[in-house]
């Protein structure tokens, strides 16, 4: 199936426009090949063939291709079910989520925000238990509804969000289940469990489509179509650029296979650090595409270094390892960046520039990106559509939870109050070389306090190395950034940060609290890490995170 131009305008999207820093030929000959081997027909016609050997987890993974077409048929739907929701009298929707099933659905909010008349939505997927408060305290319970988000339906997180704020619910409401929807896939324990407990409505997505590429499913669109966002006209402007990357083209002129093609080249060239910059308006958008990128592509001892956050600097700032990706809508001025990016353009660094004409553009970079990364999968040998490493430090993380798993004395954290910590550091920096890659990962409740904190951070650690610095938030990260960390090249140099929890948060219906989970996932995942031989650094920042940070940050 083909994509049909929208009624609304037949005008092509627009190309990004790349400054390649002399990879411009490979681009060239590898397009000329695809054209020669009908790789857009290919993909459009699910041709595993284009990526592995077997089919699996590829034939039943290209689904969102005709999202836009499909997802319109449940428009009306979704129309119905938030005039439901607002009927209610709800101030605020909670989407308990992790991974594909909360990213997209944190764009949204960030960068429409909420229509008026229409509730704000809040995205829970911390399990740290001053995160989960923290949410609780921000809304009125008796009017919010909580979307609880998972793909196989088994995902421990917001199960046990669910689980805890279906317990506080109860204390306050007789219908508790009024307040809960379920978005997953058809036949999972989620949906059951929905209608058990008398949902208010449980949504079914689309099965052949994996988390990581279901922003346009229900996955995102129901969190959208809640805060007021007109999906049916987001759906109309993202047929646009489904339709420019479909056959009828020649694959030189399809927006998402040229973008793909330079991004698999440069990775191979060992530009494999794509660091993001956006205007304002867009400034949520890489955490998006950082999942997109890193688990699709971060697997065979290969990968994608995806670069949020990073402030962008002068060009001796940088090593040779860079390209910069700038992404403005059309309302955005920003002439420092436009300056900057010149400079860096002039000093040989591959500079891709892409404009979105209007906000509800960002169903286009959703699917432009989409159709990159998996030609890129295509240029560098790997299968885009698995995840082979996400399960270790779940599976190293259920053991911890039941002591099956004996915690040696390097995984003992260092105390950021220690005197140890200055020594620890050294040795931490020493081993970096050039091509490598930071990776701050914090184990702490997210706050705009900490995220400054960590984002001064990175720049920190740049400054002084020229190397990328990469930072976020776990148990977050596990299902994006994680599949790199583990399955990508050995060049990612770790700090793991954790804290203490003054409340442990019991989690109702089960024998743990959500201290006892984060903790088992900071602990699995170090151990997962240990296991693929990464170099990483255990500091536990006390009970006081942001002081610790501190230390941290002095002990550089």
């Amino acid at each position: 199936m083909q994509p049909a131009q929208p009624a609304e305008s037949r005008s092509r999207p627009q190309a990004a426009a790349m400054s390649l820093g002399g990879v411009e030929s490979a681009v060239e000959k590898r397009l000329a090949r695809w054209t020669s081997e009908s790789f857009a027909r290919r993909m459009w016609a699910k041709d595993y063939t284009l990526w592995a050997q077997k089919p699996d987890e590829i034939t039943n993974r290209l689904g969102w291709l005709t999202l836009p077409e499909v997802m319109r048929k449940h428009t009306e739907e979704l129309e119905q079910f938030v005039e439901e929701v607002r009927g209610d009298g709800i101030s605020h929707v909670v989407l308990l989520g992790m991974g594909g099933s909360s990213l997209a659905p944190d764009v949204f909010q960030s960068t429409f925000g909420n229509s008026r008349g229409y509730p704000e939505l809040k995205v829970l997927d911390s399990t740290h238990p001053a995160a989960v408060r923290a949410v609780e305290r921000s809304v009125d319970l008796s009017h919010t509804l909580f979307v609880v988000s998972s793909k196989s339906g088994t995902t421990i997180e917001p199960l046990s969000f669910m689980r805890y704020f279906w317990t506080q619910l109860a204390k306050i409401k007789k219908e508790v289940g009024r307040h809960f929807v379920a978005i997953s896939d058809p036949g999972t324990p989620l949906g059951k469990l929905g209608r058990e407990r008398g949902f208010q409505h449980v949504f079914e997505a689309v099965p052949d489509v994996g988390g990581r590429y279901s922003a346009l499913t229900h996955f995102g669109l129901v969190p959208a179509a809640l805060i007021g966002v007109d999906v049916k006209r987001l759906l109309d402007f993202t047929s646009r650029m489904a339709a420019a990357c479909a056959p009828g083209a020649a694959e030189k002129d399809n927006p998402g296979l040229a973008l793909g093609a330079a991004l698999g080249e440069l990775a191979l060239a060992g530009r494999n650090k794509v660091t993001f910059i956006t205007s304002p308006s867009l400034g949520a958008l890489p955490i998006w595409f950082e999942q997109l990128i890193a688990e699709s592509t971060g697997k065979n001892d290969k990968g994608i270094v995806p670069v949020a956050g990073e402030r962008l600097a002068s060009p001796e700032a940088y090593g040779q390892d860079r390209v910069f990706v700038y992404l403005r809508a059309a309302q955005d001025t920003a002439p420092e960046q436009q300056a900057l990016l010149s400079k860096l353009e002039a000093a040989g660094h591959p500079v891709i520039r892409i404009e979105a004409g209007e906000i509800l553009d960002l169903g286009q970079e959703f699917f432009r990106w989409e159709v990159a990364t998996a030609a890129a999968g295509a240029v560098m040998g790997i299968h885009p559509f698995n995840q082979p490493d996400v399960e270790l430090a779940k599976d190293l993380a259920r053991q911890a939870m039941s002591a099956k798993t004996k915690t040696d004395d390097a995984a003992v954290p260092v105390p950021a109050d220690s005197d140890r910590l200055p020594k620890a550091v050294s040795g931490w920096l020493a081993s970096a070389k050039p091509g490598d890659y930071f990776s701050l990962q914090a184990y702490l409740a997210p706050t705009e306090a900490m995220t400054e904190r960590l984002t001064n951070l990175q720049q920190k650690l740049r400054d002084r190395t020229r190397l990328a610095a990469t930072a976020g938030y776990g148990p977050r990260f596990l299902h994006s950034t994680g599949q790199l960390h583990k399955g990508g090249p050995n060049t990612g140099l770790f700090v793991q940060f954790v804290d203490a929890h003054p409340e442990p948060l019991a989690v109702p219906e089960t024998d743990y609290t959500f201290s006892g989970l984060i903790e088992a996932q900071a602990l699995g995942d170090y151990q997962a890490l240990k296991q693929r031989g990464r170099r990483i650094l255990r500091v536990h920042l006390g009970k006081t995170p942001a002081a610790g940070l501190d230390r941290f940050n002095a002990a550089l």
